[in-house]
């Protein structure tokens, strides 16, 4: 074989030179949308809508003070979180007769758009007239779903709408005791939103159908989520303010929504119903608002008027239940009222109790439903898990960093955050959940928006 010249052995050094530089360029920048997509918290709970954050940061304990403030900025009235995506804050309050969608720069709070619609949506029991979801972002659309029914996507570039649908009006549902406050979730081609209308003729007025109205097979409503087009509506039921979510099971995708009447299993392409479990207290004005934890293939489901909570196993067609609590028991395992439990390593932790007084923050194994530990805070409470830490946020606006396993629970830090006049910045009611990007921690009470810094230098 003639062996080259070295003209031509340069060009073909320089030649695989370039190949290789460019093929080390193509991965790192793999690594590196890799590890972006990891700091978003585009959706309720997060990305998995599990409350668990998979960044690593070193997390400094704080000082009585709180963690390090990056920005504070005042948001209107809402017990929704706010959501991150690419160095974007997306967040949705009422401002006056407004619903209003703002896009905020994360490490600032500095307004980059806004998007309005007008609403006159009004509480029957006087708590806030803001809306209850998240914003929800998928790719270049971010959803979001009013208090009082309206379901609009929206560009993330600019703020402009692409689609609207009000679905008060075309499922005909009558208004529910606290307003929407079931998260829509995006699954593959859908939004899959939680609806639950009544048959056309029924009265607008929940108590004209003594806080019952028939439901008329909407309770979870398939649109297209580019065009808003309706893909199928399953389910007779009503709506709750737990929101949907999905797993792998088994190699099978399942969802599952804890509608108000009890938990639904089915297959998210199809709408092909699984099952229906029945879990609702009798109380007329009871509510379902914890969304389920999915453990391999268990169900986890709580509530905090009286019956508690229940483990079960699925399968297709059906499910066996595991455990469930006594009704009216003083020993119920959990009773979840609007917080979600946070799963990790076959235990539960979450805030039990439907009223603060009394309310205390516990551990429950999944396979038994066997309370391990019960620390009493006398407020509600959220959770999150980061890092081996978990993140409390009270509804008082108490924050504390704590170190939870099935044995006890351990306070690292906590504080209540006050500005540098003394006034408290978190303030009651502190409803909404923690959200975590980037090792920043944004937590909103009333009417507030904080950006801190969980991050060691």
């Amino acid at each position: 074989m003639p062996l080259l010249s070295n003209k031509k052995h340069r060009r073909f050094t320089d030649g695989l030179v370039r190949t290789y530089i460019l093929i080390v360029f193509y991965l790192l920048n793999l690594m590196l949308v890799d590890v972006s997509c990891a700091l978003d918290w585009n959706d309720f709970l997060g990305p998995d809508r599990n409350g668990k954050s998979q960044e690593k940061i070193n997390i400094v304990p704080w000082e009585k003070t709180g963690p390090k403030i990056v920005w504070v900025r005042e948001i209107g009235t809402s017990y929704g979180s706010p959501t991150v995506v690419n160095g974007r804050v997306y967040v949705f309050a009422r401002h006056g007769d407004l619903a209003r969608l703002s896009c905020l720069q994360a490490t600032t709070g500095d307004e980059i758009w806004r998007y309005e619609y007008a609403t006159d949506y009004e509480d029957m029991y006087g708590y806030n007239n803001g809306p209850r979801c998240c914003p929800v972002v998928d790719a270049d659309r971010v959803y979001i779903f009013g208090a009082e029914g309206e379901l609009h996507c929206v560009s993330t570039d600019d703020g402009e709408m692409i689609w609207k649908v009000d679905t008060a009006k075309r499922f005909n549902v009558v208004q529910n005791f606290f307003g929407v406050a079931s998260v829509p979730a995006v699954e593959d081609e859908l939004l899959i939103v939680q609806i639950g209308g009544s048959p056309q003729g029924t009265s607008r007025n929940i108590w004209d159908s003594d806080g019952n109205p028939k439901p008329d097979g909407s309770g979870i409503v398939a649109f297209n989520k580019h065009t808003g087009g309706v893909v199928y509506q399953i389910a007779d039921e009503l709506a709750s303010y737990a929101s949907p979510v999905f797993a792998e099971i088994d190699g099978r995708r399942w969802g599952f929504a804890f509608l108000r009447g009890g938990l639904v299993g089915f297959e998210p392409k199809s709408g092909k119903i699984d099952f229906h479990y029945p879990w609702r207290s009798p109380k007329v004005e009871s509510v379902n608002a914890s969304s389920p934890v999915v453990i391999g293939d268990h169900v986890f489901i709580s509530e905090s008027y009286g019956i508690g909570s229940s483990v079960i196993q699925v399968r297709p067609g059906g499910y066996d239940v595991i455990w469930k609590d006594k009704a009216n028991s003083r020993n119920i395992s959990m009773a979840l009222h609007w917080n979600t439990a946070i799963h990790h390593e076959g235990f539960l932790y979450g805030s039990s109790g439907r009223h603060a007084g009394g309310a205390d923050i516990r551990c429950v194994e999944v396979k038994s439903g066997k309370i391990m530990w019960r620390k009493r805070v006398n407020e509600r409470a959220s959770l999150f898990w980061v890092n081996d830490y978990f993140i409390y946020l009270g509804e008082y606006g108490r924050l504390m960093l704590l170190k939870c396993t099935p044995e006890k629970p351990v306070i690292v830090s906590q504080s209540v955050v006050k500005d540098e006049n003394g006034k408290q910045l978190i303030s009651y009611p502190a409803w909404a959940a923690p959200v975590l990007s980037d090792g920043y921690l944004y937590i909103r009470g009333k009417n507030r928006l904080i950006c801190f810094d969980l991050k060691s230098d």
